[in-house]
């Protein structure tokens, strides 16, 4: 009888097969470890695996190695993760609470610049009615004297009293007052204020 031995040979195909299952026996045995009867052999024999692990071959206790280092690895990328995402956390925390204070800062602002806006807007309604009011007694006046009283007046004043005067009596006044006087009205009177 011919009797042949059947070896299988070292291919890379062979060796990547054999270093997959190792890997995959090994993973499983690592998270899924066989349950074992509670005697006092297999106590002890658990102590002895616990303390140095026996692995079947070089590869085996390489690929073992590597998944401890990996798994170690993670644990610190793990408590790193964890670390910072407490971290932002706080500062997302800080972050919220100051915006909360310049929201506040804002409305308040906001209620200020209302607050402003209605006195200007009274201020400005009580000198419209005061200039209305001195354009009327410029108005009564004599021409002359009331020229000689404008030409000591702020320009834009006296511009905004001889606005708010009839066109005649307004004519009358500063066909009175001095030529160069006469001038600065009649410029401030057409430039148009910028506010």
């Amino acid at each position: 009888m011919n009797t042949k031995k059947m070896t299988l040979a070292a291919t890379p195909l062979n060796n990547a097969f054999i270093a997959a299952a190792v890997l995959v026996v090994s993973a499983a045995l690592l998270f899924y470890p066989p349950s074992l009867s509670f005697s006092a052999e297999n106590e002890e024999q658990k102590d002895r695996e616990s303390t140095s692990p026996q692995y079947g071959s070089v590869e085996e206790r390489r690929l073992m190695e590597s998944i401890k280092k990996e798994r170690s690895r993670l644990d610190k990328e793990w408590e790193r993760v964890e670390l910072r995402k407490k971290e932002l956390k706080t500062i997302e925390e800080g972050v919220d609470k100051k915006i909360a204070e310049i929201d506040s800062k804002l409305q308040e602002l906001h209620l200020r610049q209302k607050k402003i806006e209605e006195l200007l807007s009274k201020k400005s309604a009580a000198e419209k009615k005061r200039i209305a009011s001195m354009a009327k007694i410029y108005e009564k006046m004599d021409p002359v004297k009331a020229a000689a009283a404008m030409s000591g007046l702020d320009e834009q004043l006296a511009a905004s009293i001889i606005e708010q005067m009839k066109v005649k009596k307004a004519a009358r006044i500063l066909d009175a007052a001095s030529k160069e006087k006469t001038t600065q009205l009649s410029e401030t009177y057409t430039t148009i204020p910028i506010e």
